[in-house]
C-alpha cells in the first residue's frame, strides 16, 4: 500500500512539493510538537491543522502539492474539506490483499535519504543505494495485517468522499506502467482546476455584471471588494469596526485591512470547492504585489477594456439601493419595481468629478497592473453584455 516512489517521483516531475505525513511529524513548528505528546493515533482535527499549517507556507502555494497517503479515512477526508484543503486529483493505488502483504514484507529504506524499495518489485539502479538498503522494521506482521484491514474498511468512504475527482488505479502491475497511468491523470484532468478568476477594468466596463453572470451559471463566489468591505464593516466585528470610519469619511481603507478581509473570505470552504471571483481589487501595483504575497492566487485574469467616454455613459445609468445595497443599471439591470427605483441614489465615487480621477488613476496604474499579470487576456468590453460573457465563457470551458 506504499506510494512512495510514485509520490516523489511525481513531485518531482511536476516541481511540486511532497508532503507525507512522516514529514509533516518532523517539522519543528509548535504544532507538531504537540504530536509526539500523542501515542496514539492523531485526532482528525490536529491532522488538519498539521496539513494547513504545511500547505499554506509559500512553496506549497506557489507550486503544489502531492500528499501521500493522507486522508487515511472519510472522517480525516471531510475535515479536509470542511477546512479547504481540496485536491484537484485523488489517486488510488489498488492491488489484491495477497500482493499488498507481499510487498510490505519485502520493503527495504535507504537509511540517508528515507526513500523505500523492494527486494523483487523496485530495486535501485546505483549499487551504493543497494549496498546501504535496511529490511523495514517499523512494522510487524501483525501489524501490517492491522493496517490493512483498517484501510478495506475505509476505502469505500474514502472513495465517495472523493468520486468526483477520483482514478482507481491496479498497482499489480510494473512500477514504470503505474506512474505513466498516474501521471496521465494528472495531465488529462488538469482543466479541472476549481477557477480562480480576477476580473480587472476600469469602473464601468463591467465587472459586477460578468462576475453576477458567471456566479449564476457556474456557482462560482461572486467576491465584489467594495460590497465585502461594506459587508464587513456592517457586522460590527472588531475588524469591521476598523473598517467604517473609513467608509464614512470616504477614505480608501488600508490594504492591509482589505487584504485581511479577503484572505477571509477566500478561505471559505464554498471559495475552495465552487471557485471565485474577484474583483474591485488590485487597483495598482503596490496593490497587486501584496496580492501577489499571500493565499490568494488566481489562475485566470481578464481585462476588461473600454474607453473612457464609454465608461462615463454606463456610470451616469446605474445607481444603488439603500436599502438592500444592490447596484442597478437602468439598461443591463434595471431595479425590479417602481418603489426600489424611486429610492435609487447615485454613489459618491459615481459622480462626475469623481469618476474622472478615479478613470486618471486607473489609466496610470493599467500597464503596471499588466505587467503584474503578463497572461491576463484582454476582451472588449465596448459591446453587447451578453457577448463579452460569451467571450469570457468561451475562454473558461477553453482551459
Amino acid at each position: 500500500m506504499s506510494f512512495f516512489k510514485e509520490a516523489k517521483k511525481l513531485s518531482s516531475e511536476l516541481r511540486a512539493v511532497h508532503v507525507t505525513l512522516q514529514s509533516l511529524l518532523s517539522d519543528q513548528s509548535e504544532l507538531s510538537a504537540q504530536t509526539q505528546n500523542t501515542e496514539q493515533e492523531l485526532p482528525a482535527e490536529l491532522l488538519v491543522r498539521l496539513i494547513q499549517q504545511r500547505l499554506n507556507q509559500i512553496d506549497c502555494f506557489n507550486r503544489g502539492w502531492v500528499l501521500e497517503g493522507i486522508p487515511q479515512s472519510r472522517l480525516q477526508a471531510l475535515s479536509l474539506q470542511q477546512a479547504g484543503v481540496i485536491p484537484e486529483h485523488v489517486v488510488m493505488l489498488e492491488a489484491p490483499d495477497d500482493v499488498l502483504l507481499e510487498r510490505t514484507r519485502g520493503k527495504l529504506v535507504d537509511p540517508l535519504t528515507g526513500d523505500v524499495y523492494h527486494q523483487n518489485f523496485i530495486w535501485p539502479d546505483d549499487d551504493a543505494v543497494a549496498e546501504r538498503l535496511e529490511t523495514d522494521q517499523s512494522r510487524t506482521e501483525r501489524q501490517r495485517l492491522a493496517d490493512l484491514q483498517r484501510y478495506r474498511r475505509e476505502v469505500t468512504g474514502l472513495s465517495s468522499a472523493y468520486q468526483h475527482i477520483l482514478k482507481v488505479i491496479n498497482s499489480d502491475q510494473p512500477h514504470t506502467d503505474v506512474y505513466q497511468q498516474v501521471l496521465s491523470f494528472i495531465r488529462t484532468r488538469s482543466y479541472c482546476r476549481t477557477p480562480r478568476i480576477l476580473l480587472l477594468g476600469p469602473p464601468g466596463s463591467g465587472k459586477s455584471h460578468q462576475a453576477r453572470l458567471l456566479s449564476e451559471k457556474y456557482k462560482m463566489v461572486d467576491v465584489c471588494c467594495g460590497q465585502l468591505l461594506r459587508s464587513v464593516a456592517a457586522d460590527g466585528s472588531d475588524l469591521g469596526q476598523e473598517i467604517q470610519p473609513y467608509l464614512d469619511d470616504g477614505r480608501p481603507v488600508p490594504d492591509s485591512l482589505v487584504l485581511k478581509v479577503l484572505d477571509e473570505r477566500l478561505s471559505r470552504v464554498d471559495c475552495s470547492c465552487r471557485g471565485w471571483i474577484l474583483h474591485g481589487f488590485p487597483r495598482d501595483l503596490q496593490q497587486a504585489k501584496s496580492l501577489q504575497q499571500t493565499q490568494i492566487q488566481p489562475n485566470r485574469v481578464f481585462l476588461l477594456e473600454l474607453t473612457d467616454d464609454v465608461c462615463v455613459e454606463r456610470i451616469s445609468l446605474r445607481a444603488t439601493d439603500p436599502v438592500s445595497g444592490e447596484r442597478f443599471h437602468l439598461v443591463t439591470r434595471p431595479a425590479p419595481s417602481s418603489e426600489v427605483q424611486n429610492r435609487l441614489k447615485t454613489r459618491p465615487e459615481d459622480s462626475a468629478h469623481t469618476l474622472t480621477h478615479t478613470l486618471s488613476q486607473y489609466r496610470t496604474h493599467t500597464a503596471a497592473l499588466q505587467s503584474v499579470y503578463p497572461d491576463a487576456v484582454h476582451i472588449d468590453a465596448d459591446q453587447d453584455p451578453r457577448s463579452v460573457f460569451e467571450t469570457l465563457e468561451s475562454l473558461l470551458t477553453a482551459h
